[in-house]
């Protein structure tokens, strides 16, 4: 089961976030998986296995978090130059408030206050508008020159 803390004793469930260690990419990469097959249906399964390939890459460029809980990582974020680079949460634990959790620290503790996002990932889009974000821009093509449109936000 997964908690992000809110109505649990916290002296039942040990939750944390925490700096990722490079011995922590396969997890991560699993969480990634798993979060992208349930939420990114419009992507192509080339597109999906290029990124999947192309992840410890991006892990070198940004500072990356986890969060963790009775000692198993269920979501992460990567952040780089105050915007949100990544942000996953274990299709089995979405719905938590482990996002909320993570947004919150980044915005609190790490000067977040940019993120860019799939167009299409509708639900991604709502949550950032919930946490504060607006759409300040938009990009035909992501970063990699792929025909997938992206928001920039901004709070």
């Amino acid at each position: 089961m997964c908690y992000a803390g809110e109505g649990v004793a916290r002296s039942k469930f040990t939750i944390m976030i925490r700096k990722i260690k490079e011995t922590d990419y396969p997890r991560l990469i699993e969480i990634w998986e798993s979060a992208v097959l349930n939420t990114h249906g419009f992507l192509k399964e080339e597109d999906f296995l290029y990124f999947k390939k192309q992840l410890p890459v991006y892990f070198k460029y940004v500072a990356l978090l986890g969060f963790e809980q009775e000692g198993v990582l269920v979501g992460f974020m990567g952040i780089a130059d105050g915007n949100l680079e990544m942000l996953f949460v274990d299709n089995d634990c979405r719905g938590t408030g482990i996002g909320k959790k993570l947004i919150a620290y980044a915005i609190a503790n790490l000067q977040v206050t940019k993120v860019d996002v799939n167009e299409q990932n509708t639900q991604a889009v709502g949550f950032y508008k919930y946490m504060g974000f607006n759409i300040v821009g938009r990009s035909e093509l992501d970063a990699e020159g792929k025909e997938y449109p992206i928001l920039h936000m901004q709070l």
